[in-house]
């Protein structure tokens, strides 16, 4: 059983990650902070950028806090803006992009432990 946790919003660092362009990732809650069975985290991606295709493992939840962009989701494209939620199964060939001018955001929810991004050719 895990412990009650509360992180405070100036305690979140931001990283870019490295199989993207444009795109940052802070852990909101996870193992390394004490977190349960999830991870919650939250992602920034810049406007003109880009998450290539890959694949996880692990099943994502995500909701989208703001700006709008497209993700592409085992060959269908669609656009999202805040308010809408995704399902992107385990397994499922995935990407993003940021045509506009202003930054998307999402909160992401996936099972703790590994998430190894797989890049598609």
């Amino acid at each position: 059983m895990s412990d009650p946790l509360i992180r405070r919003a100036d305690d979140i660092e931001y990283e870019p990650v490295d199989a993207a362009d444009g795109l940052e990732k802070g852990v909101l809650i996870g193992e390394d902070n004490g977190g349960g069975n999830l991870a919650l985290r939250r992602f920034t991606l810049a406007p003109g950028g880009s998450v290539p295709k890959h694949t996880n493992e692990i099943e994502h939840e995500q909701y989208v806090l703001s700006g709008r962009y497209t993700v592409g989701i085992e060959g269908e494209e669609y656009d999202v803006g805040a308010g809408d939620s995704l399902h992107i199964p385990a397994g499922a060939v995935h990407w993003y992009r940021n045509d506009g001018d202003e930054p998307g955001s999402f909160l992401c929810a996936v099972p703790a432990g590994d998430d190894e991004i797989k890049l598609q050719e």
